[in-house]
């Protein structure tokens, strides 16, 4: 028990009790202090015991969900390290039965065609985009099952562990026919406030970039961002219908009235809960894709997301301080993300400048070409090196470009290979399409310094961060064929996976193909180097390069190649598309049939398929790769039917 001396924030929640005429004050963690034995009318003490036991519980409860993300998190990352993914079952077990640092692979093992065929039933059902596109956008069935599951578990939270009820109790200097009716829609309401409360740290936890989700479980970042999103929705509404719970209370069922709703309404904790709801209802207005796209644009909206989003922070603790234990984990790891981005840049930049001869920072300085495309917009390659550590195959970095804005960042995956030279440095390759914003900005800047120097070097300085993602060519071994299907500057993400698979030694029995879709035929420029490179080592692999030109000539008015121009397009086209096809389509490539055709012409071993493009593209490709996984079919060791989709879903948000 407490004594009498206690917080004026607490004394300013009475909870409709006298604390003048209470002996003793039980405290409650993250609630009002409770004045004991109680002097209030039985059905008021009655009231206030349901009250006081369903928050306890509450908190119980709270401190559940808790464990369980941190015990989902743990198992997770134990299991990682125990079955990593770049150690298939079967050489785990090689490994386990012979001292051999490169055991022979035996046959298919029991515990690895289980494996194999849960995993292909899983995707056959879950991986393809989930109904109700226009309300959950490009997500698959399985984000769609995760957030069913994790709504279900609030909603279980929400709802058990109160006593449902109802009191009508008299009031003091009233007439008798003046009664509070006090139910138990209080308490609940409580209880959905503390669970929008106890939601907050995880959905910043969800949004970080340097995130400690992805460190235990391998996930990239990007994965996490819907279930940020939709986070963020489930915490509105507990919010709404706390809201609209206690204003049905104080406005309504207790008496007399308008007195008891003006001297609620002015307390200060129930004027910072009002607060804290506009600026979540004015986040979840400006999350929306249409206000991005035509009032606030992107840039404007996430650093404006960020300053709502901790004040909203600071309006929660001013309404009720006592669950900042919550909320400061929260801003916390706001902080450190925040501090991780400027130390990793730093250690990135910072240093002993060889061609300077100085220590300090310095930026990257970028070779740049460009392609003139006023229908679909320029295209900008960037080429540099970098002295730094080697990142992963399909790992991206921020590009902040200093000649345009020093306060904006834009993610683009590397096309080159992430190879260390003699000196240290690693070369990065960069492609982006100039649409608007800030790489339309540095595309202009670009053509400009184009015009004036007309020979010579074109440069821009950009200041890396990073890497972020995955390595998505883990496990990839030889026996593994691989499908790249890439759409425009998707190319990125694929080129690497390609180039790293023609170096290695030959394996006949293996198939590699890519399937990629350009608006015209000079786009294949954009990337000549590495095409030359496929065309020449890939021939030993049997590589397929299948090239789709979509938009050539269909449009009136629109200038196309002519004379010498057309002729380096040509050269380019037939040089690139010399391996296993000697033309290029004039069509959009058929996602459902290029994938069939694949599987269908495998000799042996498993399936991944690599894809890169526009939302509609992945769409497809999720649909077309659901349909050819087979858990019966790989169970009696038909592994063609297990087909993993790896994908860059930076593009879906």
């Amino acid at each position: 028990m407490e004594s009498l001396t206690t917080p004026n924030s607490i004394l300013r929640r009475q909870h409709i009790q006298n604390f003048s005429e209470a002996s003793q004050l039980e405290p409650h963690w993250g609630y009002a202090y409770r004045v004991v034995p109680c002097t209030n009318d039985p059905g008021s003490c009655a009231y206030l015991d349901v009250v006081y036991d369903a928050h306890d519980v509450g908190m119980l409860y709270t401190g559940i969900f808790w464990a369980t993300v941190l015990g989902i998190l743990l198992i997770w990352g134990i299991g990682r390290r125990v079955f990593p993914a770049r150690e298939p079952v079967d050489d785990l077990l090689a490994q386990l039965s012979t001292n051999e640092s490169t055991p022979q692979r035996p046959k298919t093992s029991f515990l690895s065609r289980s494996f194999g065929a849960v995993a292909s039933s899983v995707r056959h059902h879950l991986l393809p985009t989930a109904p109700l596109r226009t309300i959950f956008g490009h997500t698959t069935r399985l984000q769609l099952v995760i957030l069913a599951v994790l709504t279900s578990y609030l909603s279980i939270w929400s709802l058990v562990g109160i006593v449902y009820g109802k009191w009508v109790t008299p009031i003091k200097g009233q007439p008798a026919d003046v009664v509070n009716t006090r139910t138990s829609l209080g308490p609940w309401a409580d209880r959905v406030g503390v669970l929008a409360y106890a939601l907050t740290p995880l959905s910043v936890l969800f949004a970080a970039r340097e995130s400690i989700l992805s460190a235990v479980t391998g996930v990239p970042y990007t994965s996490f961002m819907f279930l940020h999103k939709w986070t963020g929705y489930i915490i509105l509404v507990q919010s709404l219908l706390h809201t609209l719970g206690w204003v049905l209370i104080e406005g309504w069922l207790y008496k007399p009235q308008p007195d008891v709703w003006n001297k609620w309404v002015v307390q200060e904790y129930a004027i910072w809960g009002f607060v804290a709801l506009g600026l979540l209802v004015l986040l979840w207005i400006c999350s929306f894709q249409w206000v991005i796209k035509n009032v606030t644009g992107y840039e404007f909206f996430r650093k404006a997301h960020y300053v709502m989003a901790m004040v909203y922070i600071g309006a929660l603790i001013g309404h009720w301080e006592e669950l900042q234990c919550f909320l400061v984990p929260g801003i916390v790891l706001w902080v450190v993300d925040r501090l991780a981005r400027l130390v990793r840049m730093g250690m990135l930049h910072c240093g002993y400048q060889r061609k300077e001869g100085r220590w300090g920072f310095s930026s990257a300085e970028a070779e740049a070409k460009f392609w003139k495309d006023e229908r679909f917009g320029d295209v900008v390659r960037l080429d540099f090196e970098h002295h730094q550590k080697a990142w992963s195959i399909g790992q991206h970095f921020f590009l902040c470009f200093t000649e345009g804005s020093l306060w904006q960042s834009h993610p683009f995956t590397p096309l080159s290979l992430p190879q260390i030279n003699n000196v240290g440095d690693v070369k990065h390759s960069y492609i982006f399409r100039a649409k608007g914003g800030e790489t339309r900005k540095i595309a202009r800047v670009i053509e400009e310094k184009l015009k004036e120097q007309k020979e010579g070097r074109t440069t821009t300085n950009v200041v890396l961060q990073g890497p972020y993602g995955e390595n998505i060519v883990e496990g990839l071994t030889q026996d593994v064929n691989v499908l790249c299907v890439a759409g425009g500057t998707g190319i990125t993400y694929v080129l690497p996976v390609l180039l790293r698979l023609v170096r290695e030694k030959v394996n006949p029995d293996r198939k590699i193909e890519l399937v990629w879709a350009v608006k015209r035929k000079q786009d294949l420029e954009w990337v000549e180097p590495e095409l030359e490179e496929l065309r020449r080592l890939g021939a030993a692999h049997g590589l397929q390069i299948r090239i789709f030109v979509t938009a050539e000539d269909v449009a009136p008015g629109v200038r196309t190649a002519t004379g010498d121009e057309k002729k380096v397009s040509e050269d380019v086209d037939s040089k690139s598309v010399s391996v296993g096809s000697d033309e290029s389509q004039n069509q959009r490539p058929d996602v459902n049939v290029a994938v069939n055709e694949f599987v269908a012409n495998v000799a042996q071993g498993s399936t991944r398929v690599f894809g890169s493009g526009p939302p509609s593209m992945i769409t497809e490709l999720r649909e077309a790769v659901a349909q050819r996984n087979s858990g019966s079919k790989v169970w009696k060791g038909e592994g063609r039917f297990d087909v993993r989709l790896v994908c860059d879903d930076r593009l879906e948000w």
